[in-house]
């Protein structure tokens, strides 16, 4: 009985210096580097009518103005920064300026960036609506998407794509030729350079390119070459999940602030986590749901390192600032 003791003891003690060690690794003991941001403002409510949200999943902002993806409704809803309704564009639909459920926004050269889950493509937009052009159309081929989640523009108008059931990220000219992809179509894998299930990306003013890759709960960098440089998310950023600071469980939005801080929508644990450019936790923040789902679908930030996001469960715009040190 002794020796069988022994072994128990033993047993729980090696359980333990191992959860301690895959707690270290992923990130779980790090305390905050830099204080929470907190909730300065935040406006919506479930509906169709102006002002209104029915499962908010993307987000984009000017020094002036904010996007939203008003994804149940098929548009995009423009506000000014303290939550006053402006307009709208998009109806849910095939044809040219009609959404079919809008996700990630991006704003490059006075445009907007629209991917669209139902329609398998982008469109682009002028900033007060207008239909612009449509970029790709639906399959595996290359220049091809099914189900784009989020895009990203480079200086000379290249494209970024993540192609969520693809399981890849493509990079296209911005007449949609295809250039090259990063993933294998069709196949999700936990490697370097593999996907499960992307949702976004965004690139640093270097070149280097950031993807959310969303259930795959990480982050994974590549240079400007295409090159893999890093990833993290959890231990070793092999897609495990969970509620630690570092860890991811569903990473459905990423954003680069102006100081090169890269903040990254973790859905699932309701929370924005902020960190920096090499991937090391700095601080995280978010909303506790009101309603059944979760809060932190998408995050964009503003010039002055002001953070935006949509609360997809309580179909609102959130706006935070960092606390006061005193």
């Amino acid at each position: 009985m002794k020796k069988i003791g022994q072994w128990l003891g033993y047993s729980v003690l090696g359980l333990a210096a191992a959860l301690t060690l895959l707690a270290w690794v992923g990130g779980a003991i790090n305390w905050n580097q830099e204080t929470p941001y907190a909730l300065a403002l935040s406006w919506g409510e479930k509906g169709s009518g102006p002002g209104q949200l029915n499962d908010p999943t993307g987000i984009a902002v000017t020094n002036t103005e904010v996007f939203v993806s008003d994804a149940r409704n098929g548009r995009i809803q423009v506000f000014d920064h303290e939550g006053k309704f402006k307009r709208e564009f998009g109806a849910t639909g095939d044809g040219i300026g009609e959404l079919g459920r809008p996700m990630n926004l991006t704003i490059h050269d006075e445009k907007l960036y629209v991917p669209e889950y139902m329609n398998d493509r982008i469109q682009v937009f002028s900033l007060a609506g207008e239909p612009l052009e449509i970029i790709g159309e639906p399959g595996e081929g290359p220049g091809r998407f099914n189900t784009p989640g989020g895009v990203a523009v480079a200086d000379n108008g290249d494209l970024f794509v993540t192609d969520f059931y693809n399981q890849r990220v493509q990079h296209l000219r911005a007449d949609g030729s295809f250039v090259k992809q990063w993933g294998t179509t069709g196949e999700t894998a936990k490697g370097a350079g593999e996907f499960t299930y992307p949702t976004d990306v965004a690139l640093a003013d270097d070149g280097t390119l950031y993807v959310a890759d969303g259930y795959g709960n990480r982050v994974q960098l590549f240079d400007a070459k295409g090159d893999f440089l890093r990833k993290w998310g959890g231990p070793f950023a092999l897609g495990l999940y969970g509620p630690f600071k570092g860890w991811l469980t569903t990473a459905t939005s990423i954003a680069i602030g102006p100081k090169g801080n890269v903040f990254v929508a973790d859905f699932y644990n309701d929370r924005i986590q902020k960190f920096t450019a090499q991937g090391d936790y700095l601080t995280a923040f978010g909303s506790v749901p009101d309603n059944p789902s979760h809060t932190a679908m998408a995050v964009a930030i503003g010039s002055d390192g002001t953070v935006w996001s949509v609360n997809f469960a309580d179909n609102q715009v959130e706006k935070w600032q960092p606390l006061q040190k005193y």
